[in-house]
């Protein structure tokens, strides 16, 4: 119930934040242009409560925390005075109608940037690109346990998701892709990872499997690290390095595997766990008992010895000039990653299911949130750049569906007809109510499945 909560209220945050940027670029953009605007509400269908400003315009919150909108004066849509003609919205110029339309996606451009400027400027934490594991295509290639991915066709890549975004895009027409690793002795090498045989349809949750590579945080070594003065571990001599062989009788080498062993020795032997351990300095192997001590976790009591996994990770912090270009790189890779999964969804090469709805951006909001204030950041971002594309798509009702129509009348000299935008409007309503639809089903069927 807790988690359930804490989605709708970071869900409820995030699109409030979003929704009212977006709609505010709308707003200051017409109101510069002479435009009078009757409500500007955050929230579709009926508002909740609704104030008039001096101004003139109502601000109200509706009920449906999905959208929003901005109602300007206009003669399509109700008669209007004579002496306020000139500040009605389909009397502007084409050019102020357009800046009107755009100013939306704009601003959620602008709010991306600036999240990511902010989420790089306060410092996020990320897991360096060392390969866990290498299979199939991988191995082929020539890809090794340990190896660290510097870069996917000359592009910088400092964490999994730009090694995320940069292979999927390319494994969509199965491309042969340079990666630059860089090997345990510090030598560079460039190895090409031929995404061709995967051997079946592209999935994107599973595109590192399909390919082979397990990230090392996945599946961390059975390797002693951040120890802390005053816990078992630490005070039965253990170091940050030292290998773990063995956890009582059994074998270990993975971090899951030894933290499920020493629960089970722990139990068995009323707290106390043998190790067998192998030394970072020297390799000299041996025996070291500990007495474990139990921890509340959530509703679970567990046995700690105080060591944690070498997940790899690393800060990405920058200086306030520095994180201003850093942020255009995010955003820019970000962008052209989202375009082209798009462009092959259209294509048919992308599989549909990876289309998410409400029900899965509130469990992220929620993740984001719990993970901290950087990664908060860094979701809204994402959100906020997909708002911008997602409004960009020339689909009437949605705002690239105007800028279409503001190009067309630039291109012949003249407005489409009224019948001609009536009837683009439904099959643009048709296509957004299919896509939510699809949404909606690929939120249920992740739910039903986990």
């Amino acid at each position: 119930m807790e988690m359930v909560l804490g989605s709708i209220f970071w869900f409820l945050v995030a699109t409030s934040l979003l929704v009212t940027f977006h709609e505010f670029g709308h707003f200051w953009v017409a109101r510069r242009c002479g435009v009078k605007v009757l409500r500007f509400s955050i929230g579709l269908g009926r508002p909740l409560w609704s104030r008039r400003g001096r101004d003139g315009t109502e601000y109200a919150i509706a009920a449906i925390p999905l959208g929003g909108y901005v109602k300007m004066l206009d003669e399509r849509e109700a008669d209007v005075e004579f002496h306020e003609l000139q500040r009605a919205f389909n009397r502007k110029s084409l050019r102020q109608r357009t800046a009107i339309v755009a100013a939306g996606p704009i601003f959620n451009l602008g709010f991306a940037l600036f999240a990511f400027w902010l989420m790089l400027l306060v410092g996020v934490r990320d897991y360096a690109p060392y390969i866990g594991d290498a299979k199939g295509p991988a191995a082929a290639a020539g890809l090794q346990r340990g190896d660290l991915i510097v870069a996917v066709e000359g592009r910088e890549a400092s964490n999994w998701t730009h090694v995320l975004v940069d292979l999927t895009t390319r494994a969509y027409r199965g491309e042969s892709v340079a990666i630059d690793v860089r090997r345990a002795n510090s030598e560079i090498a460039t190895r090409r990872l031929d995404t061709g045989q995967i051997g079946e349809r592209v999935d994107e949750e599973r595109i590192f499997e399909q390919l082979g590579l397990t990230p090392w945080h996945w599946e961390p070594p059975a390797v002693a690290y951040s120890l802390r003065a005053g816990d078992p571990a630490e005070l039965a001599g253990l170091h940050s390095g030292d290998r773990i062989l063995k956890v009582g009788d059994t074998p270990v080498d993975r971090f899951a595997q030894m933290s499920e062993a020493i629960q089970t020795e722990a139990k068995r032997h009323a707290g106390r766990v043998r190790l067998y351990v192998e030394r970072a300095d020297g390799g000299i192997r041996e025996t070291v008992e500990i007495g474990a001590r139990k921890e509340q976790r959530g509703d679970r009591q567990v046995w700690i010895i105080g060591i944690g996994a070498d997940l790899r990770d690393t800060l990405r912090r920058y200086g306030p000039l520095a994180a201003v270009p850093q942020a255009f790189v995010e955003t820019w890779r970000l962008t052209a990653g989202s375009v082209k999964v798009i462009w092959h969804m259209l294509a048919g090469d992308a599989q549909l299911k990876n289309v998410s709805g409400p029900i899965s951006i509130a469990q992220f909001a929620n993740y984001s949130a719990e993970s901290g204030f950087a990664q908060f950041l860094r979701f809204l971002g994402l959100i906020s750049l997909s708002l911008c594309i997602m409004n960009l798509l020339p689909i009437p009702i949605l705002d690239g569906g105007h800028l279409l129509y503001y190009f067309i009348e630039w291109a012949k000299g003249s407005p489409l007809s009224d019948r001609a935008q009536a009837v683009g409007h439904y099959l643009g309503l048709g296509a957004l109510l299919a896509l939510m639809c699809l949404a909606f089903f690929n939120d249920l069927s992740r739910l039903v499945s986990s």
